[in-house]
């Protein structure tokens, strides 16, 4: 553990420090224009304690900055490897994570919708704290974490839990509106296919919000730290998990259901392709009226939905 990381969780949380370290890489004027840096501690300690790091932990994080909610990761699990796009930011990170953290850390440049799960899992290899332990022959990310507040992040949930099946829980930071849809209830404004498609996967077990005020410059919008834990969708009549082919057939059942949401659950998807004749029997054998629009439906009344269609296209 760090020196610092006896007083507080992250060294780098605070404004001093942020200040320093982009000013002593030549950063301070491009990043504090256009990017918002987290420099509370006590909200790094939250994130780390909402995440339930463990010393087995192997954690993928995406744009990591300076290293402020890296540093207490590296402080907390067993490895971590960090995804950033930014080029400039990774002469910091050989300074703030690597070096510091020379067996835990790896750091991947480029863009983490690109990432393929070989690509981490050579990074993780090359690790000499991964290769040293017992844990996995195979290693991959159980934990995904990232302080972006951007909604790339919500896409990069739905993408790592459906790509990273080790992957057992994410802790990210989004804009409190996207929060709100990762979180929501069917009926409700904030629910869509996305919603739907991420219940199939996981489910919000924890959120906490996060002022303007917690960075450097304030960012005009509000934040807020989403906690999700991997579900294992099942058919609710037979109680089976759902396979690979049979998610993917649910989620685009369920983009069809929402490709128009003002229309009736039966126009959306005829429109987008399903045979109405199918999708009335459909609707019949299970109980959804064809008259409703998707946004009334939970995941599970989808994966009937699917499992009716699926023998119908045959």
């Amino acid at each position: 553990m760090s020196e610092h990381a006896s007083h507080q969780t992250s060294w780098l949380a605070n404004q001093r420090a942020t200040k320093e370290t982009l000013e002593r890489f030549g950063l301070a004027t491009k990043y504090r224009l256009g990017q918002n840096f987290l420099v509370q501690d006590h909200v790094i300690e939250k994130i780390v304690q909402l995440a339930e790091v463990q010393p087995t932990d192997v954690i993928v994080e995406v744009g990591p900055g300076l290293g402020t909610l890296t540093v207490a990761l590296l402080d907390n699990a067993l490895a971590v490897c960090s995804l950033e796009a930014d080029s400039e930011l990774e002469q910091v990170l050989a300074v703030t994570c690597k070096e510091p953290h020379p067996d835990s850390f790896a750091l991947v440049m480029g863009d983490a919708l690109a990432i393929t799960p070989q690509k981490l899992a050579e990074a993780y290899s090359a690790l000499p704290a991964v290769a040293q332990s017992a844990a996995s022959s195979a290693p991959m990310p159980t934990k995904f974490m990232s302080n972006l507040p951007y909604q790339v992040a919500a896409t990069l949930i739905l993408k790592f839990f459906q790509e990273l099946p080790s992957l057992e829980r994410a802790v990210v930071m989004v804009q409190a509106e996207v929060a709100d849809r990762i979180a929501a209830k069917p009926s409700t404004k904030a629910y869509g296919a996305y919603t739907a498609k991420l219940s199939l996967f996981a489910q919000v077990t924890g959120r906490f919000e996060v002022g303007p005020g917690n960075f450097m410059p304030p960012p005009r919008v509000n934040s807020a730290v989403v906690r999700l834990d991997r579900t294992q969708a099942r058919n609710p009549l037979t109680f089976k998990l759902l396979s690979e082919e049979e998610l993917l057939h649910t989620m685009s059942v369920i983009d069809a259901a929402f490709a128009q949401r003002r229309k009736t659950i039966r126009n959306s998807m005829s429109a987008s392709g399903f045979d109405k004749d199918k999708l009335d029997q459909a609707f019949l054998a299970t109980g959804i009226a064809p008259t409703v629009r998707a946004e009334v439906l939970t995941s599970q009344d989808f994966i009937c939905l699917a499992a009716a269609l699926e023998p119908l296209s045959e």
